[in-house]
């Protein structure tokens, strides 16, 4: 089992969105008053943790299923995988960045996310293909049942 195999496309993933973290972080402690989200307001900081803790489990229990089936040569079509099918990039993408930026009153979590998941969308046909080579038609009947396959 290589690395690449556990990493799917999360290396161009990366790649893509490294530099705007990187970049935004630079702005964000040069200018904190340009990125700061007011506070954030009691009510969206309710919010904020509502959400990423159901993203952090997200992420948390897709980890675990890609280190321990994947190295198997197992398709994962359980957990969160039954809900959509790149759970770990959507879970970091749209609740664990977006909502820790806001914790930390900057809207920087926010873009970095939406770069993140963008570059997921980018990237994960790549990655689907392989696995409809390798699994046939056991990929297809998951394709077919999951959840949310947009997401």
């Amino acid at each position: 089992m290589t690395l690449k195999n556990l990493m799917g496309s999360g290396d161009k993933i990366m790649l893509l969105t490294l530099p705007f973290l990187i970049v935004g972080l630079a702005l964000n402690i040069a200018f904190p008053s340009f990125f700061a989200v007011g506070g954030p307001p009691a009510a969206v900081a309710a919010m904020s943790v509502i959400l990423l803790v159901p993203g952090i489990v997200v992420w948390l229990w897709s980890v675990v299923l890609i280190l321990t089936e994947v190295p198997k040569k197992k398709l994962i079509t359980g957990g969160p995988y039954a809900l959509v099918k790149h759970p770990l990039y959507t879970s970091v993408g749209l609740l664990v960045l977006p909502c820790t930026g806001i914790l930390l009153n900057s809207w920087l979590g926010v873009a970095v996310g939406i770069v993140l998941y963008t570059g997921s969308r980018l990237f994960s046909h790549e990655e689907e293909e392989k696995l409809a080579k390798e699994y046939g038609a056991a990929w297809d009947a998951y394709v077919r049942k999951v959840k949310m396959p947009w997401l």
